[in-house]
């Protein structure tokens, strides 16, 4: 089947989340998208199309969908896009695949960091279990949707592994 609309694909489909090591110019972005919509076009796992849909958001995620239920990736159709997520990132000028571990929000803006940084960060107290953070560890669209994606650092896996505390008021 190819490529269908993001909004297509069911609750259950399998999702991959990479961020961009920093925010893409609206011309990169447009340039993003054509790459994706020719890679997903004819993605395929056994030679055989898979159903699958992306989205790009805040000109810095890429998420990618598949609808296991149609066919499930294989292995090797994982390593392809991976592998063309590192092309197009290199064509941009950008990095996908090796990016910062952390991306959260500080105020209008969207940071990516390393562990280490989050952690100095947090023991600071510049982020806490209020932060918004990206948890790209969402393995289905429908913890996407249900808000498991954008969320407080405190109702993800950032609050335990970061010591995130709520701020006293």
């Amino acid at each position: 089947m190819g490529l269908i609309s993001f909004n297509e694909l069911p609750d259950d489909a399998r999702l991959w989340v990479f961020n961009a090591d920093r925010t893409l110019s609206d011309t990169e972005r447009e340039r993003l998208d054509a790459a994706l919509a020719d890679f997903v076009t004819t993605w395929a796992a056994h030679r055989r199309d898979l159903t699958a849909g992306y989205e790009v958001r805040y000109n810095q995620f890429v998420l990618v969908g598949v609808d296991e239920s149609k066919l499930p990736p294989s292995g090797c159709s994982i390593d392809s896009l991976v592998a063309a997520l590192g092309r197009i990132g290199g064509d941009l000028g950008v990095d996908f695949i090796d990016s910062p571990d952390v991306a959260f929000r500080a105020g209008d803006a969207i940071r990516t960091v390393e562990r280490d940084e989050f952690a100095r960060l947090a023991e600071q107290e510049q982020v806490d279990a209020r932060t918004t953070v990206f948890d790209r560890t969402v393995q289905h669209l429908g913890d996407l949707r249900r808000g498991g994606w954008e969320l407080p650092a405190g109702n993800s896996w950032h609050a335990r592994a970061f010591d995130l505390r709520t701020p006293a008021i």
